[in-house]
């Protein structure tokens, strides 16, 4: 529920615009607005649980989800669905990782891969079937149910769960709390937040305020390390980074998770609509197979780390993700067709799929008592990651396409002919249609132009293709070194 909620709300945000009386620009605060929140949240996780464990954590969550979607539903401003989603955020971050801890702390040790493919499969199939039941809810009822879907779900869940869910970590102690880590971090993740989410808007680095808040986030950064550093009261144990395959899987994560599969995540749907002129809808049932694809492949992985190995599960996965990216996705375009796009998307749901499951595991081998760190430490990097992976393919898709239009432009102009007879052409073609002739030269220009746009649009798609399969193979390196290691120990 809280996952779907993050690709659901990306699909009705142009719906919103009118009744939030706001921009473009302005709208995009909402999806800002809840990473921020979720995202900052994440780092007190460990401590809180301390002191009210998991049940309660896992409830107030849920409790919290249903209030602030209920409260987005009936938002009428700005800046009121800016302060609800804020608590979407922050209820999200302790649904998230509390669930995930149950489930890891409940199953026997021969089957916590499957306890992940469980949670996988929510994690993953989430945000695949997000455009389709969001596309379906903006057309045929109202942009409110994104959010009002949301209320019955979470008051029954939240009433069974004060009634059937055990309590996971009955042990209470109240632990000394570093403050100044705390702000530091805090200031560096909504720094780094608003960077990647505005700073396509905002020309990156020709703009004062983007290149402000980046150096605030590095500066912030290095201060949390030293106050984590000097202090003996830590925030988070940032020695977990010393256990390698803790490390390995960060940073598979960051690269594969983030800023490969979250990139794709967000460039398919554009790509049925924005070049291929589908409606929200169609664009939805399209990525059915995609979505099944990663449901039925997260519980696949779950069994087969357990019984298997976690580590050939995860390569196994980013060979067939990396071979879907190279071999099918990367040759799309304006003229292939939807249905076998959406067939061939599969195999890359096969490939996201494997991979959740694995990944987690190879995290927590060892760090099984640090559970909650760990995960927590795994989402922030996804929301980091992720926020990065959208940034890039925001930037790769507007200024490619810019750069190809450009390109055919110069081609053109080398065979002006062929293009000026095309032009006459579609203008006999548009005045035989009861068009007067000035009509028919405009529309005949547009039509041309409206081509070119289009092409060089379908090249940007495909630059963004090569360079989801670039980071997943950057991805997949600490995983061979990891192999690797585990040979000579």
């Amino acid at each position: 529920m809280a996952i779907l909620d993050t690709t659901i709300v990306d699909i009705a945000l142009p719906k919103m615009i009118a009744p939030l009386k706001t921009d473009l620009y302005g709208i995009q605060w909402v999806v800002t607005a809840y990473m921020i929140a979720a995202a900052v949240v994440l780092p007190l996780l460990e401590w809180l649980e301390k002191i009210i464990g998991l049940k309660v954590m896992y409830c107030t969550g849920i409790a919290l989800f249903t209030l602030s979607s209920y409260l987005c539903g009936n938002s009428t401003e700005l800046y009121q669905m800016i302060i609800y989603r804020s608590l979407q955020g922050l209820a999200e971050a302790l649904i998230i990782v509390s669930a995930q801890a149950i489930l890891f702390t409940a199953y026997p040790p021969q089957q916590k891969g499957f306890a992940m493919g469980i949670f996988g499969l929510g994690a993953s199939f989430a945000p695949a079937i997000g455009p389709t039941l969001g596309g379906w809810l903006t057309e045929h009822i109202n942009w409110n149910w994104i959010f009002f879907i949301n209320v019955p779900v979470g008051i029954m869940l939240t009433v069974a769960s004060l009634f059937f869910l055990k309590e996971i970590s009955p042990k209470r102690e109240f632990l000394p709390f570093n403050f100044f880590s705390f702000v530091f971090i805090s200031i560096a993740t909504v720094s780094t937040l608003i960077v990647l989410s505005k700073g396509q808007q905002m020309g990156w680095f020709t703009s004062n305020f983007i290149a402000f808040l980046t150096l605030t986030a590095v500066i912030f950064y290095i201060f949390y390390t030293i106050s984590e550093g000097f202090s003996k009261v830590k925030l988070m144990d940032l020695s977990v980074f010393k256990r390698v395959n803790f490390s390995v899987a960060f940073f598979v994560f960051l690269f594969v998770l983030g800023f490969s599969m979250y990139a794709l995540f967000y460039s398919i749907p554009l790509y049925f609509e924005f070049l291929k002129g589908l409606s929200t809808f169609t664009t939805g049932v399209l990525l059915l197979p995609f979505a099944f694809a990663i449901a039925i492949c997260s519980i696949i992985a779950g069994v087969m780390s357990d019984r298997w190995s976690a580590g050939g599960t995860l390569f196994i996965a980013i060979i067939v993700y990396l071979g879907s990216v190279f071999f099918l996705i990367r040759h799309y375009d304006l003229y292939t067709p939807k249905g076998t796009a959406s067939v061939e998307l599969a195999v890359t749901g096969i490939g996201m799929g494997l991979f959740f499951a694995p990944v987690t595991i190879i995290a927590l081998k060892g760090l099984e008592k640090k559970t909650i760190l760990v995960i927590s430490l795994l989402d922030y990097i996804r929301f980091i990651g992720g926020s990065f992976g959208t940034a890039i393919a925001t930037n790769i898709i507007k200024g490619n396409t810019a750069f190809h239009y450009e390109e055919i432009s110069a081609l053109q102009s080398l065979n002006l002919t062929a293009v000026m007879a095309k032009i006459e052409e579609l203008t006999t073609y548009f005045t035989g249609n009861s068009y007067t002739l000035q009509e028919s030269l405009l529309k005949a220009y547009y039509s041309v132009g409206s081509l070119q746009f289009k092409m060089a649009l379908s090249y940007a798609f495909q630059d963004l293709f090569v360079w989801s399969g670039i980071f997943a193979v950057i991805g997949l390196l600490p995983l061979l070194l990891l192999f690797g290691y585990n040979k000579h120990t």
